[in-house]
């Protein structure tokens, strides 16, 4: 069965890859994200992969505390790095080649960014790394996943959550919230559903790219949704007829 999307950009949270440790990174976690993301590779799918750096530094704990928000979102960006890294290494024990490719110099770790090498690592079939957000500060790295989904022309941007999808309220909270199977960008920017920031949504919506919302922690969840299956929500533009589809 040919696949549902040919490129994709998948964005895990830096938190994810904690696992149930209060602060750093989980191995097999990664190794668990690696397989998905090897599973998706065997489809033919082309990945791209932007990871959080929140399990271990968050910029904004920085200004929270009277900090400069500048130097702490650069030092969320290393974070991303460290994480990039460990995902690049967990990809490389399974036989997956694969390139990270950082927003901010640092040639002794991994090669720069720029769209036209983006393109060409994936046109070769490697899984690449996009690592240091979009290199500027005050942005997240939901925004950077979806300025590089369409920088390379993505038909998909995956956001791999905590729960199964896009939800009214948080369901781990809120008994009474109701999942969506799909619904409209514009519909979670006017309810303010916090699936990612609304610099994300909202360049997802110019450039048409789906968001799939999906949970992270469930193995093999990537590669179901690409085949057609899977659980999740389907972030698109707005559908003909009707504004959104509850579960």
């Amino acid at each position: 069965m040919a696949p549902k999307y040919r490129r994709v950009v998948l964005k895990a949270s830096g938190e994810a890859l904690m696992g149930k440790q209060g602060f750093g990174i989980d191995v097999s976690i990664v190794d668990q994200i690696a397989a998905d993301i090897a599973d998706a590779r065997s489809l033919g799918v082309e990945v791209g992969v932007v990871i959080g750096g929140g399990n271990i530094f968050r910029g904004v704990a920085v200004a929270s505390k009277g900090g400069d928000r500048v130097t702490g979102d650069h030092m969320g960006m290393l974070a991303t790095v460290i994480n990039s890294l460990a995902l690049r290494t967990s990809l490389a024990k399974i036989g997956v080649d694969a390139v990270v490719l950082s927003a901010i110099a640092m040639p002794e770790l991994c090669e720069s960014f720029s769209q036209r090498q983006a393109m060409s690592y994936m046109n070769e079939g490697k899984v690449v790394i996009f690592a240091g957000g979009t290199g500027n500060p005050f942005f997240t790295t939901d925004s950077a996943a979806a300025l590089r989904a369409a920088e390379i022309g993505a038909d998909a941007l995956f956001k791999g959550t905590q729960v199964d999808g896009v939800y009214s309220a948080d369901p781990r909270k809120d008994r009474d919230a109701v999942r969506y199977e799909r619904i409209s960008h514009a519909q979670v920017l006017r309810q303010g559903l916090a699936i990612m920031d609304t610099a994300a949504i909202a360049l997802a919506r110019e450039n048409h790219i789906p968001i799939i919302v999906f949970s992270i922690h469930e193995p093999g969840g990537f590669g179901a949704i690409l085949r057609g299956g899977g659980r999740c929500t389907i972030v698109e533009d707005e559908p003909a007829g009707q504004d959104e589809v509850r579960a």
